[in-house]
């Protein structure tokens, strides 16, 4: 089963990570901006989706949400504009000898930017 890993701008300026099975990554939300279900962009409406990755196997997708999730604001805005270079700088670990392999590769899968388009 396939699966999206997304980003929400809430709001109030914060970002929230998530992943779902659904096709149409529209329809998810779309149930994030009805309220359809408490958590933590309920209080935070309108949200808008502005960065999405389209993986082929749901697990995927619930592994990049994982990821991002641990990252730092300044990391996440540089994947939402797709500044991967950025994004490799942002990985470094003050100290450490190389980047982290797996936190300066994109995300797996097709992306989907805020402009809606795939790259």
């Amino acid at each position: 089963m396939s699966g999206w890993a997304y980003m929400l701008r809430c709001s109030d300026g914060s970002y929230y990570v998530g992943s779902t099975s659904y096709s149409d990554i529209d329809i998810r939300v779309g149930e994030h901006n009805d309220g359809r279900f408490e958590g933590y962009t309920h209080s935070r409406r309108p949200v808008e989706l502005v960065w999405a990755g389209k993986f082929g196997d749901l697990r995927d997708a619930q592994e990049c949400e994982r990821r991002i999730k641990g990252w730092r604001r300044e990391k996440k805005e540089a994947a939402i504009r797709g500044n991967w270079e950025r994004l490799k700088l942002l990985a470094k670990r003050p100290g450490a000898r190389r980047p982290s392999r797996a936190a300066s590769r994109p995300p797996q899968g097709d992306v989907l930017l805020k402009g809606r388009e795939l790259v």
